[in-house]
């Protein structure tokens, strides 16, 4: 599944830990946003472990996007959406 996941967080300190664990899941587009590949497993894994960095004055928030909606995703600029390169390691 393809998630874009966005935050605001007040706290430098939860919001330098919230960046370096989505760095563990998916790759950065703007500097709170990122875009994610991931299966049901490690999408339930990653918002375990995001939201408990969450205080009442913080924004988390997750956009699962389904195929069709990635063909109409428009980036203008330099960037390019997140695709799911096959690389195995042997």
């Amino acid at each position: 599944m393809f998630v874009v996941v966005s935050y605001d967080i007040i706290d430098d300190k939860r919001r330098q830990k919230i960046s370096q664990k989505l760095e563990d899941y998916g790759k950065r587009v703007q500097y709170s946003v990122f875009e994610c590949i991931l299966d049901e497993v490690k999408f339930k894994e990653m918002i375990k472990e995001l939201v408990s960095f969450i205080e009442e004055e913080d924004s988390l928030r997750f956009y699962n996007l389904c195929e069709g909606c990635l063909k109409r995703i428009k980036v203008f600029g330099m960037a390019e959406v997140t695709k799911d390169e096959d690389v195995y390691i042997v």
